[in-house]
């Protein structure tokens, strides 16, 4: 799909298409309080596009990663800060459409931290929506790769449920629930992403287009 018009002028009130593009930012380890500024950080981020946010986790399946939540409530994280991006002038239909089609290149088994992370699907909406980047210091880690890979702690490496989530429907749109705490071994989670510690965030991930 083609990028969407992107506008930074409030004068097209009365367009119903037009909406805002935003990077939400969180932290996932509280030792961004300090390293944060010297330009250097461990962060997740995700799209606010239409009223909903959207990210990129783990799993252990061939299917897609891709999650929607509500902004900057992505559970398990502590969210820092958010960033304008302008607007984009895109129905959310078409924006689902978008979303679904890039959700094909992004399955759950495919995750990694260095070299396909929350913060590269980040960039890669924007990129296609607006053929800009999202700030280089968000996926700073990323680009160092390998060179302090082998520092990070194991919880930080992925982000995983442990059970196939069934597809549902949710206004109209078909969405991949995630597993409750009570499905999943405590034992095994690896990052709390996904697991919501007390249910009161819906976290659905979004069906890849066939």
């Amino acid at each position: 799909m083609g990028k969407g018009k992107v506008s930074n002028s409030s004068h097209n009130e009365s367009n119903d298409n037009e909406t805002k593009l935003v990077l939400n930012i969180y932290d996932l380890t509280p030792m961004n309080n300090y390293s944060y500024w010297i330009g250097f950080g461990i962060f997740h981020s995700g799209i606010e596009v239409h009223g909903k946010e959207y990210g990129f986790g783990a799993h252990d399946f061939s299917i897609s990663g891709v999650f929607e939540v509500e902004p900057k409530c992505c559970p398990g994280f502590s969210y820092r800060c958010s960033i304008s991006l302008g607007r984009i002038n895109m129905s959310s239909s078409d924006f689902r459409a978008f979303i679904e089609n890039l959700a094909s290149d992004y399955h759950g088994n495919t995750y990694h931290l260095i070299s396909k992370n929350c913060n590269h699907f980040s960039d890669d909406i924007v990129y296609k929506l607006t053929g800009k980047h999202i700030p280089r210091w968000v996926n700073r880690l990323a680009r160092l790769g390998s060179l302090f890979s082998c520092l990070l702690p194991e919880s930080l490496q992925a982000t995983r449920v442990k059970k196939v989530p069934e597809y549902h429907q949710n206004e109209g749109n078909e969405t991949l629930s995630t597993t409750t705490p009570s499905e999943i071994d405590e034992t095994e989670q690896e990052n709390p992403l996904l697991s919501p510690k007390d249910g009161s965030v819906d976290i659905n991930f979004v069906k890849a287009a066939p």
